[in-house]
């Protein structure tokens, strides 16, 4: 892997992406971006207005209507996105560069998380365009009956700042494949790579106006892109409060499509006879890495009473000697806050679990050492004690705060694990195979992980129950999202 200090930053076109063309504002806004890690400012984006929105949606109905993208067969568009997938891995180090100054992770996060993933996914869902079936209906009656699986349109695509590239080409890579055109807006704070996607697609040869990418703050442009009445569908990785805004938003204008990956709250569960070696890496890498800035992080870990006092302190051990800094150093192992407002959020979350009862194991506060005090770090932190209703227990923080919890049995276990708000992911750590399954049928979350954690690949679905969300990211069953089905009737004529 390249040594990041090396490379020079290769800014996108700060433009909006609209109809194949790079496009001002209308209003000539801007989105100041800022390295987390310095506090320096990297750039001016663009950021979008609900007119931007506006003819950013328009250019996407026409090429889905009109265009040669809805003419085009699928194997086709698979070639397209395939040349789409490769762009992207060529430019990974580029792309990664920014990632990690635009949202303070580390270049190698950056690198194998975020690009490599993304990349990995287009590549994944270019095969998948061909694979596209219909079926014929075995009806009643002297009918031959088909039923046609064609793209549901429009696609908002809403992008959050945690893995801007990974999640957008999540979204990308099954809706193009469908035969859908996008309109993508990143986060305003992490909207470089966005920019990237879109040039880079139109060096694929993709249309004008298939992809649109439109940096903008959630009010006005994410609002008017979940209100826009020609938008059919709306694809959204973020928090519960603004997915209930967008449920608002589909309620008042044409009742479109949803697709919602959400918060999480997992618990990691360690039973008396885990490898605990392998567990503490796993539970400590589940939770620190990106900066604890992650959906499914592992951020609940409970631990039968027996191995309570010996797993735990390993953990701390663990987390008090992480490498904290530069996060294009090689040797830094967690970078910055994403934000100064997150950085506070998280510190908060740390005060309330002082409060509440629950003893600092390791870090529990902002790490302000030598050049670390312009950006925006945070110690690894560990909490011992925690009682599961705790604040710490049950909200989500988005960092690197780590709640250890004590269990009896795997009855309480499963207790504790399901006595969130949220069911995204979990993972149970036992040398006894048949009772992790046992336990894995009653854990209500969309992924379990058994004797590891947070393994993904692109052939296997991830979203979550309860309020972490509806439908699914990955795999062919993201795919059926961005389909809808047609039933075709025919009336044969009788037998001579």
């Amino acid at each position: 892997m390249t040594d990041a200090r090396s490379l020079s930053p290769q800014l996108p076109t700060l433009k909006l992406v609209i109809n194949g063309q790079f496009m001002e504002p209308l209003e000539g806004g801007v989105l100041p971006v800022t390295n987390p890690a310095t506090g320096e400012k990297l750039c001016d984006a663009p950021s979008a207005t609900a007119g931007d929105v506006d003819r950013a949606v328009q250019a996407a109905r026409a090429a889905f209507e009109s265009g040669p993208w809805g003419r085009m067969g699928a194997r086709e568009r698979g070639r397209l996105l395939r040349r789409f997938s490769e762009l992207v891995f060529q430019r990974r180090e580029e792309l990664a560069l920014l990632e990690s100054l635009n949202n303070g992770k580390t270049f190698r996060e950056a690198l194998r998380g975020d690009v490599d993933s993304g990349a990995s996914a287009l590549s994944y869902f270019a095969d998948q365009a061909g694979r596209i079936l219909g079926e014929v209906l075995p009806v009643e009656g002297p009918f031959l009956t088909c039923c046609l699986k064609e793209p549901v349109g429009v696609v908002g695509a809403i992008v959050p700042w945690n893995y801007p590239t990974a999640i957008a080409c999540w979204k990308l890579g099954p809706a193009l494949a469908a035969g859908c055109t996008v309109v993508l807006k990143p986060s305003e704070l992490t909207p470089l790579t966005a920019l990237k996607l879109g040039a880079l697609a139109l060096e694929a040869g993709i249309p004008p106006g298939v992809l649109n990418v439109v940096p903008g703050y959630g009010d006005p442009a994410g609002e008017a892109l979940a209100r826009h009445p020609d938008v059919d569908k709306v694809s959204f990785t973020g928090s519960v409060r603004t997915a209930r805004r967008l449920l608002q938003g589909s309620a008042a204008s044409n009742l479109k499509k949803l697709t919602l990956e959400l918060g999480g709250k997992s618990p990691q569960i360690i039973l008396p006879d885990a490898d605990f070696a392998r567990a503490v890496e796993a539970c400590f890498w589940g939770i620190f890495s990106n900066k604890g800035e992650i959906c499914n992080a592992g951020s609940r870990v409970l631990v039968h009473e027996r191995a309570y006092d010996a797993f735990v302190a390993r953990l701390a051990e663990r987390a008090r000697h992480m490498r904290v800094g530069d996060p294009l150093e090689p040797s830094t192992e967690m970078g910055a806050q994403v934000s100064a407002r997150q950085l506070e959020m998280v510190l908060g979350y740390i005060e309330s679990g002082r409060a509440q009862g629950a003893k600092v194991l390791a870090g529990g506060e902002r790490d302000t050492e030598g050049a670390k005090a312009r950006g925006c770090f945070v110690k690894p932190t560990v909490f011992g004690e925690v009682l599961p209703e705790m604040r710490i227990a049950q909200e989500e923080i988005f960092g690197p705060v780590l709640s250890c919890l004590r269990f009896t049995d795997e009855s309480q276990a499963l207790e504790i694990a399901n006595g969130t708000p949220y069911g995204l992911a979990a993972s149970i750590w036992t040398e006894d195979v048949a009772k992790a399954h046992a336990m894995a049928r009653k854990v209500r979350s969309g992924v379990v992980w058994i004797n590891c954690f947070n393994e993904f690949d692109d052939a296997a679905p991830f979203g979550g129950y309860k309020e972490s969300g509806w439908g699914r990211d990955l795999s062919h069953h993201a795919l059926e999202g961005y389909l809808q089905y047609k039933a075709v009737w025919t009336k044969l004529p009788a037998s001579p």
